[in-house]
């Protein structure tokens, strides 16, 4: 696992030694990724650069790494499990290799089939590949997301790139201008979506993708996709659970790969315990699981991770989250680079820090509930759907406009104006955090007059995605449309980010490409059956996991924000959002803020995430753009 960075300079180039040191400035910034050893080169007009944490190969897998002719250069980032046996086909079609590193396999793949080579790869990957000789510049980025690639080309026609934006930024060319759609998506979900960038000139590779850079012109593909397009495959049941156990065992083996010690995260969830059992059944030696939890019962999930831990016999650990450990917020918002109002980020870097002190390499049970309809939002948005059997006009005409006419916090004001709107705009409301009728309140004159009608541009793009599906199935459109959107920006950020935070790779089985397009060929009615979550997959653990694990209610890994807004956080987050230099950004209306403060801290009201949300976002303003 690394951190890569580099750029390609335009026609006049600068001295050698001046563009060594600044991408090994570009480096630096990101030793958290790898804090082992840095590898640069600098020729012609490319400098490409990475930071190395060593697991694999650890003697000769230094990068950048060359191919036979020193034509083809890459720095990479990730994993690739099944590259043994791809070395092997390789040099059975001639390919002769210098090292044991699966990063030399990428290189030697690129040379012998182009940009296919992807097709080729499992596992999760960012990388860049320069061709010297074409002065061509190939990046990739893995199926999921699991691993981040920003990338900018900037007015002076300089390519710049890097696993986090953080690197493009300490180039120097790229400006800190705002992207308002960026923006208002944060503010609608708690995080950036792929497709966008709070900073105008950056961009994302989006999962599945590849990038071309020749000639000053950027030209992306995709490659791969979530695919519900095709027929459902007619199986019983009991074949689909058996199909189910072989290939989760594989995806997991597969991951067991690694010259360092290795460990689990264990939530006491229907996932992660999934991913202990199949680790318990595969190693000799007992596990190393490591949980976190709070003091607040409510939110506390650890007898159930002890229950597996037992269950298992593994080598447990765990960790109590304090308030005073909030504290922290301020190194997660420097890690996260773009805003960022998940919660769960806090737990998650405290989990990884403390299996940092035992483990090199974490597997963890993220994906579930996007590949098995895992989310109880998804049984809501079932039970709601009859709705829609209501005639549009009555609904647009009659809910809609009786739910605007209530005032601020009425008591159903929020279900009429969901139950109103159509099915994926319904779904789109229920997982946002500042709606259509809290941004008439929130946004500013200004604000508003900025966005030039952009406002919703995110909301868009997810009823793009959504209609894309082509399955007629409501579940699967929602299940597609969470897989490119909250999975790759919220779930696989936060662990990307607070793992790296503490230079701990974590692998995530569940979400294996090969598993992956099994899953999406199950019926969707066995996976969210009448509104139990995770049918199938639960009945491909029974006699694996507890049933008591199994089937008992969802709770998700939550954090009792609420309380400590009130408590511990209260002077600062107060003290903050109230501060002329907040409100003198122009964004947000003041009267709004202040009544959200003062509802939350009267317990009228749980204003706790919409806090959080605005909260996360000043704290990046004044580390990222006042700085």
């Amino acid at each position: 696992m690394c951190g890569i960075a580099g750029f390609i300079s335009a026609e006049k180039l600068r001295p050698v030694d001046e563009r060594a040191a600044l991408l090994d400035r570009m480096c630096r910034v990101i030793t958290h990724r790898g804090p082992d050893e840095q590898g640069t080169i600098v020729r012609d007009r490319a400098a490409l650069g990475m930071r190395r944490l060593a697991i694999i190969d650890l003697k000769t897998g230094q990068q950048p790494i060359f191919d036979c002719s020193g034509n083809l250069a890459i720095v990479f980032n990730g994993e690739i499990y099944n590259y043994q046996d791809l070395k092997k086909d390789l040099e059975a079609r001639g390919h002769r290799f210098k090292t044991h590193s699966d990063t030399e396999t990428i290189v030697h793949a690129y040379e012998e089939f182009g940009t296919d080579c992807v097709r080729h790869l499992r596992g999760m990957f960012a990388f860049a590949i320069y061709d010297f000789a074409n002065e061509t510049l190939f990046v990739a980025r893995d199926r999921v997301g699991k691993k981040p690639l920003f990338y900018s080309l900037t007015e002076r026609g300089n390519f710049v790139f890097g696993s986090e934006l953080k690197v493009l930024l300490e180039h120097g060319e790229i400006s800190k201008e705002l992207d308002l759609a960026a923006l208002d998506a944060y503010l609608t979900f708690g995080y950036v979506p792929e497709e966008f960038c709070i900073f105008r000139d950056v961009r994302k590779l989006a999962p599945g993708a590849f990038l071309l850079f020749k000639d000053g012109r950027v030209e992306t593909k995709n490659y791969w996709d979530f695919d519900y397009s095709s027929p459902v495959e007619i199986k019983t049941e009991a074949e689909y659970v058996e199909l189910l156990r072989e290939k989760i065992r594989e995806a997991v083996k597969v991951r067991l790969i690694s010259e360092v010690p290795l460990g689990a995260f264990l939530s006491g969830g229907v996932d992660s315990s999934s991913i202990v059992a199949m680790m318990s059944q595969i190693s000799d030696k007992p596990v190393k699981t490591f949980s976190i939890g709070f003091n607040e019962d409510t939110f506390n999930e650890l007898k159930f991770a002890r229950l597996a831990a037992e269950h298992f016999k593994t080598e447990h650990h765990e960790f109590i989250v304090t308030p005073d450990l909030v504290e922290t917020v301020d190194e997660l918002v420097w890690h996260f680079d773009e805003p960022f109002a998940d919660s769960s980020a806090l737990p998650t870097y405290m989990v990884s820090k403390m299996a940092r002190d035992f483990v090199t390499v974490v597997l963890s049970g993220d994906g579930g509930d996007e590949l098995f309809a895992g989310y109880t939002r998804y049984a809501t948005d079932r039970r709601r759907s009859g709705f829609e059997r209501l005639p549009r006009v009555l609904r647009q005409n009659l809910l809609k406009p009786l739910s605007e006419a209530l005032p601020h916090g009425a008591k159903g004001k929020n279900f009429l104006y969901n139950s109103s709107l159509d099915a994926i705009d319904r779904y789109i409301d229920s997982i946002s955090h500042f709606g259509n009728l809290k941004k008439i309140e929130l946004y500013s004159k200004l604000l508003r007059e900025n966005l030039n009608g952009g406002r919703g541009r995110a909301a868009e793009i997810y009823r793009r995605l959504a209609a894309g599906v082509g399955r007629d199935d409501a579940t699967d459109r929602l299940l597609y449309l969470d897989s490119k959107t909250y999975l790759p920006s919220d779930i696989l950020t936060k662990v990307d980010r607070m793992t790296m935070a503490v230079s701990l790779e974590a692998r995530v089985p569940l979400l294996d490409h090969e598993l992956i397009e099994i899953v999406q060929k199950i019926p969707a009615d066995l996976k969210l059956k009448g509104l139990e979550t995770k049918y199938i997959f639960k009945k491909a653990m029974e006699g694996i996991v507890p049933r008591e694990i199994l089937y008992r209610e969802k709770q998700g890994f939550g954090v009792p924000v609420g309380d400590w807004i009130n408590a511990q956080l209260k002077d600062r987050i107060h003290g903050i959002l109230s501060e002329q230099r907040t409100r003198e950004r122009g964004f947000f209306e003041s009267r709004y803020i202040n009544l959200l403060l003062d509802e939350h801290t009267r317990n009228r009201r749980d204003h706790s995430h919409s806090l959080w949300i605005l909260w996360m976002l000043e704290l990046w303003h004044r580390r990222f753009v006042d700085a």
